[in-house]
């Protein structure tokens, strides 16, 4: 009964998204407050965007720190920015992208007076039916959307399992011939219950999970990853990076294929790191998640959506 309850908070911890880092944050870079900081930044890890481990341009950081951790994915997208920023400023757009995590089984988006919200419904990584799994509610603003940068976050206070101060971060500007600039945050911070979760889980049941980041060399030659929970947030922060940029690349699809082919692509990008992310077989993946997003469209259609217009939204097209 304990380790079961283990489990369910590590559900809980790695697909949970966001965090108001206290103090310092030190080697990520903060959310950007003006394009001019994006720009600055795409200067410095230029380099590194094309000489990483993945196969499309991109750069991860990551932070743990006290109780908090914090994931950043910085990238190239070879989609038109204008293209980019309307897909990433609708609520049901996220919806379709979150989805195609393991662990959220259904997303939806309502108005509630002035606020947009989005609920993601958190679970373990095989099929569940939303009854099955645990709520998680979002405040979602478009902080601003011109033709010079686009900024989205997505909040929540208090998320299942003592797990706090939820943030997640999309903020891009474009770049030449069709391309475009983002930077993606992901963090969250947890209390004493879920550090000793989490400090039990990678002893036991976790101890062979690893993330991205090199952090040594063994006595035969090959790489040390990171694991604990520093390699949980990097692992899940590609996972929704590798969503996103699944869900750009299908933008030319029609409605009726884009959901089908962004699942395909997220699975071939993911699968790409069998030793980070992999967890199930495609045809198991696809046959689960066709059937998780037949019950977000029902769920979607007793609410009603978020208005097009937030009133935090700051537009000049």
């Amino acid at each position: 009964m304990y380790m079961k309850r283990i489990l369910e908070l590590i559900v809980c911890v790695t697909v949970s998204t966001g965090l108001f880092l206290f103090g310092p944050v030190c080697p990520v870079q903060p959310f950007s407050a003006t394009p001019e900081n994006l720009q600055n930044t795409y200067r410095e890890i230029e380099a590194l965007l094309n000489g990483g481990q993945f196969a499309i341009p991109m750069h991860l950081e990551s932070l743990e720190e006290r109780n908090a951790l914090r994931g950043d994915v910085y990238g190239i997208i070879e989609t038109p920015f204008m293209a980019l920023r309307d897909a990433l400023v609708v609520p049901a757009n996220w919806c379709d992208i979150v989805l195609l995590h393991h662990n959220i089984k259904a997303c939806t988006n309502r108005q509630a007076k002035d606020k947009c919200l989005l609920t993601f419904f958190v679970g373990r990584k095989f099929y569940q039916t939303p009854e099955e799994t645990r709520p998680l509610t979002f405040d979602y603003q478009v902080i601003a959307k011109t033709p010079e940068q686009v900024k989205v976050l997505l909040t929540a206070d208090d998320g299942p399992m003592d797990t706090k101060d939820y943030r997640i971060e999309l903020e891009a500007i474009p770049l030449s011939e069709g391309r475009a600039f983002a930077h993606f945050s992901y963090a969250y911070r947890y209390c004493a219950i879920g550090r000793m979760a989490i400090k039990t889980y990678f002893a036991t049941l976790g101890r062979d999970k690893v993330g991205f980041s090199v952090i040594g060399v063994n006595g035969e030659g090959s790489k040390v990853y990171v694991g604990g929970a520093r390699g949980m947030i990097e692992r899940n922060v590609v996972r929704y990076y590798y969503a996103i940029q699944a869900y750009l690349n299908t933008l030319q699809s029609s409605e009726h294929e884009r959901f089908d082919q962004c699942m395909s692509q997220w699975y071939d990008l993911t699968d790409q790191h069998r030793r980070q992310l992999f967890e199930m077989k495609k045809k198991e993946y696809l046959d689960g998640k066709r059937r998780e997003r037949q019950n977000q469209l029902l769920l979607q259609r007793e609410l009603s959506p978020c208005q097009s217009r937030n009133p935090k939204y700051q537009s000049s097209n």
